[in-house]
């Protein structure tokens, strides 16, 4: 119910998301502040900061991170190589990707669409995402009492990667993962006792009790 009450929310802003100003910025920041309106964000060569209840439309950049205050809303959030960031109770109707850089959900922010990232972690903390999880080369961390629809993938890996470890996969407790969990590649799998998951395939679950796996 929360969920589809942040849905019809955003839906209500979309004519006035439509009618505001567009941010482009070159090698520099690109920022909208706290409590404001603002339509496609974008950067290369900075960052980019949406302020806390602030609400845009998608925003993205080149060599940056994208940062989503608290309770900001946005329709999509991209980065080539940067993190993502949502903040506490965030919301994005549609999808975040980052391809060289790791995705961070803060507690309760939720992602409607999918996160995808090649090479770089991505972790809830008591969040959700809708559209299910992918990456190659990164970590997953589904935290304490997230939840996750669609499944999760790690692809195989293509081509040069800073990375050769297997992946380590925690689904933590109390969380839940509909969907299957489809791993192309080898990884390492640990799935608390109280976690729910649907079907795996490609690797073998370890259970774990507590709050964390042991290392």
């Amino acid at each position: 119910m929360r969920f589809a009450t942040l849905a019809l929310a955003i839906a209500a802003m979309l004519p006035l998301m439509a009618s505001a100003q567009d941010i482009d910025k070159v090698n520099g920041a690109a920022e909208v502040a706290a409590g404001q309106h603002a339509g496609d964000i974008h950067s290369v060569n900075g960052s980019v900061r949406i302020g806390d209840g602030a609400v845009v439309q998608s925003a993205g950049t080149v060599n940056g991170s994208v940062e989503l205050g608290a309770n900001a809303q946005a329709s999509s959030l991209h980065t080539v190589n940067g993190r993502l960031l949502l903040g506490e109770s965030s919301h994005v109707s549609g999808n975040i990707k980052t391809t060289n850089g790791s995705i961070t959900l803060d507690p309760h922010a939720d992602v409607a669409g999918n996160a995808t990232t090649t090479n770089g972690s991505i972790t809830l903390d008591h969040a959700h995402v809708g559209g299910g999880i992918e990456t190659a080369t990164g970590d997953i961390t589904v935290g304490e009492n997230s939840h996750v629809e669609g499944g999760i993938v790690v692809d195989e890996q293509h081509g040069w990667s800073w990375s050769n470890h297997d992946p380590h996969i925690v689904i933590g407790p109390h969380a839940v993962v509909t969907g299957t969990l489809d791993f192309r590649r080898p990884v390492v799998l640990d799935v608390s006792d109280s976690a729910q998951i649907g079907p795996v395939k490609g690797a073998k679950a370890n259970i774990f009790h507590g709050a964390e796996p042991s290392m």
